[in-house]
């Protein structure tokens, strides 16, 4: 074949034309754009302006008052020579490890009772949901009243009912941790709808299949709920996990970090340096070290999951 009829053959083939959209599709992303752009500009000056700008104070001595001083390293290594630093993260910690397992765990329990088809579900259903949208400052008033040791409700039923004095709670270095994450009953029912929603996808036919090779409540629960479920499950611990790290209001409210420090958490110190000590510069590198640690708690769940959570998509 002679390199002209080649030339001319390329010159015959069909060349496929750029679809041009129409008007209406033109208008459409115009729309788009315009109803997002408030959103946009929010974001931007709101939540990536903050951010960028921790970042770069986080390298500074800032005190509000005077201009900042760059100290490059010095914040995040003075970290590490803070008493502070890690007695908040301890006491985050130890929350973390209580309120984490107690969220999943009840959450998906009281979304297991709710799924089941009983007179009256929707009122049970609303009333377990509706403390979880209750402001957290109404929530710590309301706990620090109903766990006083004085006067408080749970302590009298204690004593009425078991014949037992009730520990002190809050004002106790051994209760005041297992108090806040015993707070987490008036905040649970978002895990609990999230929980819900994915138990009322699962197929009926698996669990009558399973009834007739004869089996029953728990080895369904085991082998085909928590499967089936366990992205959700993986989800729920991750935002467990996060929200457990940003503990703060209890704290605040009920005890001021005590006793002895006790419940002095993380993101309690962070507010302590920014709005009492006006430390920006030391507070915005307790800022990015706290979204290093949630970040690395992420991917290491993330990590462990990879080999216990199902997905039905799943090619592998």
């Amino acid at each position: 074949m002679s390199l002209e009829h080649s030339v001319d053959t390329k010159k015959a083939l069909p060349t496929k034309k750029k679809s041009k959209r129409s008007p209406k599709a033109r208008q459409e992303e115009r729309a788009f754009w315009i109803f997002i752009l408030p959103w946009l500009i929010g974001l931007i000056c709101f939540t990536g302006g903050p951010i960028v700008a921790s970042l770069f104070l986080s390298f500074t001595d800032y005190n509000i008052v005077s201009s900042p001083v760059w100290v490059g390293l010095g914040n995040y290594i003075n970290l590490f020579t803070d008493f502070l630093v890690m007695k908040s993260l301890a006491a985050t910690a130890y929350y973390a490890l209580l309120a984490v397992p107690f969220t999943i765990i009840l959450g998906l329990l009281l979304a297991i009772l709710l799924n089941q088809k009983v007179k009256g579900q929707a009122f049970f259903r609303t009333a377990f949901y509706a403390p979880s949208i209750i402001a957290g400052v109404s929530v710590a008033f309301l706990w620090s009243w109903l766990l006083n040791p004085d006067f408080g409700v749970v302590n009298s039923l204690l004593k009425q009912v078991f014949g037992i004095d009730g520990p002190n709670w809050f004002n106790s270095t051994h209760w005041v941790i297992p108090s806040m994450a015993l707070m987490q009953l008036t905040a649970i029912g978002g895990t609990m709808v999230i929980f819900l929603a994915s138990l009322q996808q699962l197929p009926k036919e698996l669990y009558e299949a399973a009834s007739l090779d004869g089996a029953r409540g728990w080895a369904k629960f085991i082998h085909i709920t928590v499967p089936l479920i366990s992205p959700v499950i993986l989800f729920n611990t991750i935002i467990a996990i996060i929200s457990s790290f940003q503990v703060f209001t209890q704290a605040y409210v009920i005890t001021q970090g005590g006793p002895d420090w006790h419940s002095y958490f993380y993101v309690y110190y962070l507010f302590d340096t920014a709005f009492s000590q006006y430390r920006m510069g030391y507070a915005s590198a307790l800022a990015w070290v706290l979204f290093i640690i949630i970040f690395a708690l992420t991917m290491l769940s993330l990590w462990i999951s990879r080999r216990l959570v199902y997905y039905e998509y799943d090619n592998k």
